[in-house]
């Protein structure tokens, strides 16, 4: 069943409609109402809802100019539009958004009905193609392309020259030539214990299901088709992840990161509403250069790594999380990354566990004690060289310039040798572990502070203060929420709200000079917005006041 967003300006049409149409029966359990666009906007963030039904004609934004926000903010969200208008150039504009239906004034209740069991309709037949299991499998069989996929992941896997990369390419029809590059990685979560749970009973969903590679496939089919549309790049499974190339004609690495955000929350988006299991999106840093997708595949994977602090169904870009330089590219030995993602993300166990394997490889081998030492220094150098991008101040963890050489040679075996570094390494993870909390912290009250001194300014919005904060806005929204158990819209509207008041409270000035300097451009949309926060009007709220409360 779904859910359905109505939007007109004449309250007589909305009530009409909410009475004459059946909307259970036409497969809608959630169905709400708005005035206008505006305010329509504020309920899209509760309700998400599948259907946006909206009338053109509507004070402070129009009903395209709303379904032009809903295109590019939910872009599954299936538009039908209302109009008295039948006129050419709507039409065309209805066509542009990609609606579902245009309905002309007058209509029946009947009328409606019909078009909206016909959305329904199309709704169920996508849900049912993309999450039957029996059709995915066939499709699994027949179009699996292996040769191109071989060479897609073996560009991710080793690094090769331009020339041969171009060759091949040519050789597969495969198009690669852009002037930048960015990989992106989707993983599903899955764990073994699923698997146990799922073989006792028949699956009788895709969610439910133990088949990790028909789910890893239909989430390459969602991710394929928006892929295409968006004119991307190319979508193909390499081990137990699918993995996004963005293949960009130009160089521009601000819009190139912005069209591959925006097309991920489509995925991420469908994936959600259509297959119904979670997964995580990491994306890699930007890069020129063809042959170095392996290092922008393994900074993608990184990105990744950071679902274990921040949860599900996110998308995580590493240049927000770590501001990666060309040294931690250097770190491309399988035993050094092991280490170093175990210091920065991994639990307690965890760590041991890495640590323990490194040190039955020493016990393992039997090596000369020159190759022990320089195995060892190996070791150490990582975690410093690592140390050193988080905190500038490594002397009171490794003890200045000879604290180290002078704690190595009081040891005496390679039993004491694994507990030094164990405890090295563990107090390198505690530290990274408090400043990164720290940091999200201080991102929010930076945030915060930004907005208490710019909420009078009419145009200020979250993409504005994440520009002041450098980082992008899907990250923050969800930093932000996590925070303060608030999205930062309804943040916004409190902070004016609450100083609207305070201007009531202590001046005498008019309900439009108030609107302005509280950040409202348009006092009509104010007084709407007050009288919604506060249950009454702004003169009324003034005239309740007490002589004390004055």
């Amino acid at each position: 069943m779904y859910k359905l967003l109505l939007v007109d300006d004449e309250p007589e049409v909305t009530e009409g409609l909410m009475v004459e149409i059946d909307w259970t029966s036409c497969g809608f359990t959630e169905v709400k109402t708005a005035g206008n666009g505006k305010e329509a906007m504020e309920l899209f963030e509760k309700m998400e809802p599948d259907v946006l039904i909206t009338d053109i004609s509507m004070p402070y934004m129009n009903g395209l100019e709303l379904s032009e926000w809903v295109r590019k903010t939910y872009p599954i969200t299936r538009i039908v539009i209302l109009s008295g208008h039948d006129e050419f150039e709507y039409a065309k504009q209805a066509i542009h958004l990609q609606v579902e239906a245009y309905v002309l004034k007058p209509f029946s209740a009947g009328q409606l009905t019909d078009t909206i069991v016909e959305v329904a309709k199309r709704m169920d037949e996508e849900r049912e193609q993309r999450g039957n299991i029996e059709l995915l499998e066939e499709h699994y069989r027949t179009s699996l392309p292996i040769v191109r996929e071989k060479f897609l992941s073996s560009l991710i896997t080793r690094k090769q020259p331009h020339k041969e990369i171009a060759l091949k390419a040519i050789k597969y029809g495969m198009q690669l030539e852009g002037e930048g590059y960015v990989v992106s990685i989707i993983a599903v979560n899955h764990s073994d214990n699923q698997n146990e749970a799922a073989s006792e009973t028949p699956s009788i969903s895709l969610a439910e299901s133990s088949d990790l590679d028909l789910k890893l496939f239909s989430v390459s089919n969602v991710a394929s088709e928006i892929w295409a549309r968006h004119e991307l790049g190319k979508v193909f499974i390499h081990q137990d992840q699918v993995v996004l190339f963005t293949v960009s004609p130009h160089s521009d690495q601000e819009k190139m990161m912005e069209q591959t955000q925006d097309a991920l929350k489509e995925i991420l988006q469908s994936i959600e509403k259509f297959l119904r299991f979670p997964v995580m999106i990491g994306v890699g840093t930007f890069t020129k250069d063809i042959d170095n997708l392996k290092y922008a595949y393994e900074a993608a994977a990184v990105a990744l790594d950071y679902r274990r602090i921040l949860g599900n169904n996110l998308i995580i870009c590493i240049d927000d999380m770590e501001n990666l330089s060309h040294e931690k590219l250097l770190f491309d030995e399988w035993k050094e990354q092991s280490l170093i993602r175990a210091v920065k993300l991994g639990t307690e166990k965890e760590l041991e566990e890495v640590i323990d394997g490194l040190f039955d490889e020493i016990a393992r081998v039997q090596a000369p004690v020159h190759e022990y030492q320089h195995y060892l220094l190996e070791m150490v150098t990582a975690i410093i060289k690592m140390t050193k991008v988080f905190d500038s101040d490594t002397e009171e963890i490794f003890g200045g310039g000879f604290g180290i050489l002078n704690q190595y040679q009081k040891l005496n075996s390679v039993q004491e040798t694994r507990a030094w570094f164990g405890e090295m390494c563990a107090k390198v993870r505690s530290r990274i572990a408090s400043q990164r909390q720290h940091t999200y912290k201080q991102i929010v009250e930076d945030a915060i502070s930004y907005t208490k001194s710019h909420f009078h300014e009419s145009d200020l919005s979250i993409a504005k203060v994440c520009g002041q904060l450098h980082i992008s806005a899907g990250y923050f929204s969800g930093l932000f929420k996590k925070e303060l158990k608030l999205t930062f819209g309804a943040y916004l509207l409190q902070l004016r709200m609450e100083a609207a008041k305070e201007l009531l409270r202590t001046t005498e000035l008019k309900a439009f000079e108030i609107a302005d300097k509280v950040g409202f451009a348009d006092p009509n949309y104010f007084s709407l917005s007050f009288k919604k926060y506060a249950g009454v009007s702004a003169k009324e709220y003034r005239s309740g006041l007490t002589e004390q409360e004055k």
